[in-house]
């Protein structure tokens, strides 16, 4: 492999030779060979759009030339076609706390890129990074990855997940299951109670999530080093914020206080927990659905799941609740991520948070895991199940726990006798009920009736 030098600050480095990146890249790779995962794709995606509206904003104030500004522009967008971008972006997560070697990486790929364009000399620090600093890029890089894949990925997954649960509890509103309670036998419930309960949790965090992304359209940008704003145009921020928003169609603006965006990361802890929340409610829906589906002979074997693979390597025809599985795989990593940005939201030493990109990769992580794991759960769950109402209606004609609709009739002390026989008997309730009261039984089949007891009421 040939070999190049490259110079930087400290000093000579060595870089490989068809590299796009320079010495403080190198540096960054040399040192910090950790965990080998390299920063998200919509991470560098969102940075180099920084790096793009910030070369606009810059010949808009006549602080670029503007045929600098075109080849920054240029590189950019050759840079976002590239099939295999991150050969570009070697730098591990786990590197310096301000994602420094980071912007360093998109500055040196972007000069070297721009200048082989355009022939000219186009420099990292002073055109690319001009009126920034790594420690306002990289928590704006973080909200505008965020948003974008929020916008993008998440919300409408989330949304197309609670459609797909609307319209199967309309499909099933006919059936009526055994409620539980402690995992027990309760009243009865209609089988679309269950799903709009689940879609209205899952459309409550789709609400809270699109609060988050509001918060996430203020940037730092234009605060450089420690929000005073230091080597910037007192126009910049506003004009940086038209520029990125002419690109990707937000309404981005500059934060009402450049220090809290650069020395807290409060908005990324704010936005994990509104992910923690969708996961635990992911995490419940994809369990109801294992147990409705277990069995299917000696487990509830309400409903059945689309076999999608063989469940065993050693023992044929089993068939397992696979999506749900994944899904609830899914919402323990979330919950995860969350514990490390929370510890990262808490790194905002003075005026500048030192975390930021392990923050950045788990928040990402965490939204375009659940972008997936929502069209999954929706697509090849919840939209294909079937009901198994043979098993629904032997439970429920023999569960005892339907006597409760006695109780104004009868009292309590004695639909509990009646309840304890019918079910040490494992006979219908109504059979029992017709021998142990003077109720005429046409009469007990309507107190009893499981349907109507899914309307409440007296």
């Amino acid at each position: 492999m040939s070999k190049r030098i490259e110079r930087d600050s400290l000093g000579e480095v060595t870089v490989p030779g068809d590299a796009l990146y320079a010495a403080q890249t190198q540096r960054a790779v040399d040192n910090f060979g950790i965990s080998g995962r390299r920063m998200p794709l919509a991470f560098v995606r969102a940075l180099l759009q920084i790096k793009k509206a910030a070369a606009s904003a810059n010949v808009s104030l006549s602080l670029l030339p503007a045929e600098t500004g075109d080849a920054i522009n240029a590189a950019v967008d050759a840079l976002q076609a590239d099939a295999d971008l991150s050969q570009h972006f070697p730098v591990d997560v786990f590197q310096t706390g301000s994602g420094t070697s980071s912007n360093m990486n998109a500055n040196e790929v972007i000069a070297t890129l721009a200048s082989r364009l355009s022939g000219l000399s186009v420099h990292a620090n002073d055109h690319v990074n001009c009126s920034q600093s790594s420690n306002d890029v990289i928590p704006t890089a973080i909200h505008v990855a965020s948003a974008v894949a929020l916008a993008d990925g998440l919300l409408p997954a989330l949304y197309h997940l609670v459609e797909a649960t609307r319209s199967k509890a309309r499909e099933v509103d006919h059936h009526v299951k055994t409620g539980r309670t402690h995992l027990m036998d309760a009243m009865p419930v209609r089988l679309s109670q269950t799903l709009d309960s689940w879609a209205d949790q899952l459309a409550a965090n789709a609400k809270a999530l699109e609060g988050h992304f509001s918060e996430l359209q203020y940037l730092a940008q234009g605060g450089t080093a420690v929000g005073t704003g230091i080597n910037v145009h007192p126009d910049f921020p506003l004009t940086f914020c038209a520029c990125l928003n002419k690109e990707l169609g937000y309404s981005f603006r500059p934060a009402t206080n450049f220090f809290t965006h650069i020395g807290s990361q409060d908005t990324a802890v704010r936005v994990s927990g509104g992910l923690k929340a969708t996961a635990v409610s992911l995490m419940k829906v994809s369990n109801d659905l294992r147990w409705m589906n277990s069995g299917p002979l000696a487990g509830l074997g309400e409903i059945e799941l689309e076999a999608l693979q063989p469940g065993s390597s050693i023992m044929p025809g089993k068939v397992n609740p696979v999506v749900p599985e994944a899904v609830c795989m899914v919402a323990a990593r979330v919950m995860g991520n969350d514990t490390t940005i929370t510890v990262g939201g808490q790194a905002g030493n003075f005026e500048l948070n030192v975390m930021l990109p392990v923050i950045a990769e788990s928040l990402l992580d965490s939204i375009e895991l659940m972008t997936n794991a929502c069209r999954l759960l929706a697509d090849k769950a919840i939209s294909t199940f079937t009901v198994n109402e043979a098993n629904l209606t032997e439970s429920l004609s023999r569960n005892p726990i339907l006597v409760t609709a006695l109780n104004r009739e009868i009292g309590y002390a004695k639909a509990a006798e009646i309840a304890k026989r019918a079910y040490r008997e494992q006979r219908p309730i109504v059979d029992v009920a017709a021998e142990d009261t003077n109720i005429p039984i046409d009469r007990l089949r309507e107190l009893l009736d499981p349907t109507a007891l899914t309307s409440g009421g007296l």
